[in-house]
């Protein structure tokens, strides 16, 4: 993927993927995005920056964003309410912090961390 272009101005997709991923972190119920297992081991290895994995990012013809995340999220969580925080979560962060238009966020939360 190449650079966004907003005026005069490139932002690397790698960019835009931290600034999602710090969004959906941000909401209380998110255990991990991408698999829990790998995002800490990157986290070890990569001095705590935030994963990356589980997020994808098209771009359409206009430059509008259609992002796809994958979560694990905290037991006790109702999933379509943690969903829709996420989405209105990325939504902002992105156009707020970038200007770019996000249009739509699909949410896939594939498993559930149980208290130990």
């Amino acid at each position: 993927m190449t650079d966004f272009n907003i005026e005069g101005m490139a932002i690397a997709p790698g960019v835009v993927e931290t600034i999602i991923s710090l969004a959906a972190q941000s909401v209380e119920g998110v255990y991990s995005i991408g698999d829990p297992t790998t995002s800490g081991i990157r986290n070890i290895l990569g001095g705590g920056k935030p994963s990356t994995q589980g997020i994808a990012i098209d771009v359409d013809d206009d430059g509008e964003l259609s992002v796809t995340i994958r979560l694990f999220v905290k037991s006790g969580q109702v999933l379509p309410d943690l969903a829709a925080k996420v989405r209105r979560a990325i939504d902002d962060a992105v156009s707020g912090q970038t200007g770019l238009h996000v249009t739509s966020v699909d949410v896939f939360i594939d498993g559930i961390q149980f208290e130990s």
